[in-house]
């Protein structure tokens, strides 16, 4: 409760609660009603109880506290109905009954609940909550962070996540203790003379290659996988091709780090929907990239792209590609109803 604690809150009380929270009330009242021993009405009596359990008053805290979580479900459920229920009982019961499944599937769907307490639930609930939650399309549609946090629960299971867009990591594969050692980050912990030898190898086999006649592709064939990342950190566009179609995924991300990577062949990725969730997430996070319109727009069509980050893209997108999003049956259903909701949105600003 330390975080309502600085909070000034207004709440406007009936006379029989003013006269037990008021300075200078008598004790024994006060007691009475932190016990829930006073004859009060079931939206009084959680007011009280509201106004102790903030108290600076320890006594009366713990009392009010031990009090709100045996209440039984018949004296609460009445007070849920209570359109005007102020948002801050309502996230007194949150913080003090998550357990209670039934009492919170009652709370999420009240009209008067605050956004930061269904992210709260979202973290915290279990696996029935949550359902209730990934009911409410509109607010999962406004709120993409709630989607986030409801795919970061650990009580939720995968079917739930999947339906919010969550895809299961793809297994990595099996590498011997060779591949294990080799990432592309990894060369600043290598030995300047190893590094050094291994650069001569690569070069005296592009040497002997190119004596040859051999294509890229057949050069490929021979390489270790140490020699991939390199040329995927460093070779040009047929190697950086060649690279991507790897399934290791360490040399598919040393290409997307390669600093000759073009917007161009960014969006070719994000355009093959067999892409990596990590290759993707690594395109989200570049800023350069994500300024590019046709990867944007590639990224919240995609499968791997999770659900809140296509939502949040929606906005920048073209009226007559919002059109096309909110009637495609590609992408997920939040998806879909975001693009309805901003489509909405731009025809009332337009007058039509």
């Amino acid at each position: 409760m330390t975080e309502t604690e600085s909070t000034t809150v207004r709440l406007k009380v009936s006379p029989e609660v003013a006269r037990v929270v008021k300075p200078g009330a008598p004790r024994d009242a006060q007691l009475a009603a932190a016990r829930g021993a006073l004859a009060l009405s079931g939206k009084d009596l959680l007011t009280v109880l509201f106004f102790f359990c903030r108290s600076s008053d320890a006594e009366l805290k713990k009392i009010a506290v031990h009090t709100l979580r045996g209440l039984p479900g018949h004296v609460l459920s009445p007070v849920l109905k209570d359109s005007a229920l102020h948002s801050q009982l309502l996230e007194l019961l949150v913080r003090v009954r998550i357990a209670d499944a039934e009492l919170m599937g009652a709370v999420v769907t009240h009209p008067a609940i605050a956004s930061k307490t269904l992210l709260y639930l979202a973290n915290k609930a279990g696996q029935d909550v949550l359902e209730r939650l990934a009911g409410n399309q509109n607010m999962l549609r406004d709120h993409p962070e709630i989607v986030e946090a409801m795919m970061a629960n650990p009580n939720a299971d995968s079917g739930l996540k999947a339906r919010l867009g969550w895809h299961e990591p793809e297994p990595v594969p099996d590498v011997d203790p060779e591949e294990n050692q080799i990432e592309p980050d990894a060369a600043d912990d290598e030995n300047e003379d190893e590094e050094g030898r291994n650069q001569q190898e690569l070069e005296a086999l592009m040497a002997e290659a190119d004596e040859e006649g051999l294509s890229k592709y057949q050069i490929s064939l021979g390489l270790k996988v140490a020699e991939k990342i390199k040329m995927g950190l460093t070779g040009d566009k047929e190697w950086r091709a060649l690279m991507m179609k790897q399934s290791n995924k360490l040399v598919q991300a040393a290409v997307l780090k390669n600093p000759r990577i073009t917007d161009g062949e960014v969006l070719t990725i994000v355009n093959n929907r067999s892409s990596s969730e990590d290759l993707i997430r690594m395109i989200l996070l570049n800023k350069d990239w994500m300024k590019h319109y046709e990867i944007k727009k590639a990224l919240i069509i995609h499968p791997k792209t999770p659900a809140p980050k296509a939502m949040r893209l929606v906005p920048m997108l073209t009226l007559k590609d919002i059109k096309t999003l909110a009637k495609s049956r590609q992408v997920s259903t939040l998806v879909s109803t975001a693009a309805r909701k901003e489509l909405e949105l731009r025809i009332k600003k337009t007058g039509g």
